[in-house]
């Protein structure tokens, strides 16, 4: 069973955000519903574990066996805005490569509005756009509005901004050490707040030190942790 964990955990998070997702847009919402804004915090937080999956998937540590591995890639990839997976993993691989330099994809030299949007630029194509459009109106005629805005596009771009803000600015922004090869910094060690936050990869130091460790196991790198 063991083996098979990274397939369990992968399987799980996107079962969790169809079924949830799926819930959201058939109920009946109402203005000011107090149960809005925790279901939107939901989805985001499953929005974001269907693209740490994919990223996963780009270090090969959903599943030992290519093919499948690959193929939780390009899902998690789609459906997450239609994202293209091949892309995404060439993008992901050059920000190892080359961190914090001017070859890095998900680097920018500038304040956190001017770096979301070129991190936005980056990794949204016109394709993504039109894909979005053309689905938003073809759910528009089973699904009110308004659940589409609040459970579909909403937590989408929540989303990015969680995983950009504590997986790529927080980590990577400032000047660093000679001494740190990674160009990165890493969350103080709360296991709790760490996984909420993104899955863990606010501990990005230790990401960056050992890209083979899924997100899952991430929490055991962080020094402390036994």
């Amino acid at each position: 069973m063991l083996k098979y964990r990274g397939i369990l955990f992968a399987t799980g998070i996107i079962l969790l955000w169809c079924l949830s997702l799926a819930l959201m847009l058939s109920l009946p919402v109402t203005a000011f519903a107090w149960w809005i804004l925790p279901l939107v915090l939901l989805q985001t937080h499953l929005y974001t574990g269907i693209f740490i999956t994919a990223h996963d998937a780009m270090h090969g540590t959903v599943a030992s066996n290519k093919t499948v591995n690959n193929a939780y890639g390009w899902i998690c990839a789609a459906l997450f805005a239609f994202n293209y997976y091949p892309r995404l993993f060439s993008k992901h691989h050059e920000h190892h490569r080359f961190v914090a330099t001017a070859n890095d994809p998900d680097y920018y030299k500038g304040n956190f509005i001017q770096w979301y949007f070129s991190f936005l630029k980056n990794y949204l194509s016109i394709w993504q756009v039109l894909m979005m459009a053309v689905a938003f109106n073809l759910l528009l005629l089973f699904v009110p509005q308004v659940n589409l805005l609040l459970f579909w596009i909403l937590p989408s771009l929540l989303s990015t901004l969680q995983l950009f803000y504590f997986g790529t600015y927080l980590p990577h922004k400032g000047e660093f050490p000679v001494t740190n090869k990674h160009h990165a910094s890493s969350l103080p060690r709360n296991h709790v707040l760490a996984f909420i936050t993104c899955y863990f990869f606010g501990y990005h130091y230790e990401h960056h030190d050992s890209p083979g460790t899924p997100w899952w196991r991430l929490y055991q790198r962080k020094p402390g942790s036994g």
